[in-house]
């Protein structure tokens, strides 16, 4: 199990750092003012460039328009773009997309990767997942209230869903349904795909979270299907297979986040440490002398460092043992990585005082839009619970 980064990681991250510092980051002044539809038109010229690079769709194969990179390599280039909130945007590796495109390439027809998947990686559209329900706890993937029922060779959706990232403006949505409830519990849901412009679609509105509703991309959207129809082949993958595709989305989208997470936990941990050691307290007498602010650097250095390597385990062992052998680390790696990212943003705030609550630098987006990081994808209760059991299963415990 070697973890080293190899000729290729070093080479491809290079790229992307030195592109990120030339292209991206003085665009993030702008954004974190007047939000992402401001930067938008920017954007799409940035997306262009980065295409230059071979980067883009990294995680798909090379005969898909992407580079082709393993589990763990992405997760070298997902830290990397976690540094900016427009980094993953950029390359065309943003969650839902990412995800999504994973699903279409492994599970959809023909022509549903013809209509659906080819543009998506070209960059010409972009997807929403919707899943959860403000009516049903979301700790609970297998209770749902949206059904999708076969009337006269289509599927007819009916249903109320929440937090759809990323569904203002996107083209399609992959929708979690009903379609059995009579199956056993983890076989009564499929997915199906429903293009945004079907009637009965309809896209309330963006949430407000934090203070800020949001744009585009960067949103999350309250979805209702009054009766939306799609035709039967809009199925993707298997009828009541829908909770199985769900886990296997999650579980490399789960290293996707956590490096992710990584990058803004390296950029945080960057700012505090160049506060630590510029900020006078009095002339001559540095932030950086005080000992709790020491421990701050050495604690978040060291957990940082911790879920990076917990991180690349959980990816390789993905990739050599499948992701059922990985179940307890990807649950492991969800709530550890999340609290270390809350952690180390709270010092790097608390070290800055006052200007941390600003939008002169990224702390505080960070702050307001990750705090979701414990809740989505699974709460930390639910995969500490989990992983408990499984643990206390392997010493006798009752099933």
């Amino acid at each position: 199990m070697d973890f080293s980064e190899s000729d290729r990681v070093r080479g491809f991250r290079r790229t992307v750092h030195d592109f990120m510092q030339r292209e991206i980051l003085p665009l993030e002044a702008q954004f974190r003012r007047e939000g992402f539809a401001a930067v938008l038109p920017r954007l799409k010229e940035k997306r262009t460039k980065a295409k230059e690079t071979g980067l883009w769709a990294a995680h798909l194969p090379s005969e898909w328009g992407g580079a082709g990179l393993s589990l763990t390599e992405f997760a070298h280039l997902s830290e990397e773009l976690g540094r900016s909130p427009l980094g993953h945007y950029v390359f065309n590796v943003q969650a839902p997309d990412v995800g999504n495109m994973e699903l279409l390439l492994s599970h959809g027809t023909d022509e549903q990767k013809d209509r659906w998947l080819r543009p998506l990686v070209r960059g010409e559209i972009r997807s929403c997942f919707t899943m959860t329900e403000p009516e049903f706890a979301g700790s609970n993937p297998v209770w749902m209230g949206t059904t999708a029922v076969k009337e006269s060779g289509s599927w007819v959706i009916r249903g109320h869903k929440w937090f759809s990232s990323a569904a203002d403006g996107a083209a399609f949505a992959v929708c979690m349904a009903v379609t059995d409830a009579n199956a056993k519990p983890h076989r009564r849901a499929s997915m199906i795909i429903v293009p945004t412009d079907t009637p009965g679609f309809e896209l309330v509105g963006n949430i407000s979270v934090m203070g800020h509703r949001g744009a585009d991309h960067q949103s999350h959207s309250e979805i209702r299907y009054h009766g939306a129809r799609v035709p039967l082949s809009n199925l993707l993958g298997e009828e009541g297979a829908g909770f199985e595709l769900a886990q296997a989305r999650l579980g490399a989208g789960r290293i996707h986040h956590c490096m992710r997470w990584i990058g803004i936990c390296e950029r945080a941990f960057e700012i505090l440490c160049q506060r630590a050691a510029s900020r006078e307290l009095a002339p001559g007498d540095l932030l950086g002398s005080r000992q709790l602010v020491q421990q701050w650097v050495a604690e978040s250095r060291a957990e940082i460092d911790g879920a990076r390597l917990m991180v690349l385990r959980a990816a390789w062992t993905i990739e050599q043992k499948g992701a059922a052998e990985a179940r307890d680390d990807i649950s492991i790696i969800k709530f550890t990585v999340a609290r270390t990212l809350q952690r180390v943003l709270d010092r790097a705030i608390q070290a800055l005082g006052a200007l941390g609550l600003t939008d002169d630098t990224p702390l505080a987006f960070w702050w307001a839009h990750e705090r979701g990081a414990r809740i989505y994808d699974g709460a930390d209760e639910v995969h500490i619970t989990s992983v408990a059991k499984r643990i206390l299963r392997r010493y006798g415990a009752p099933q």
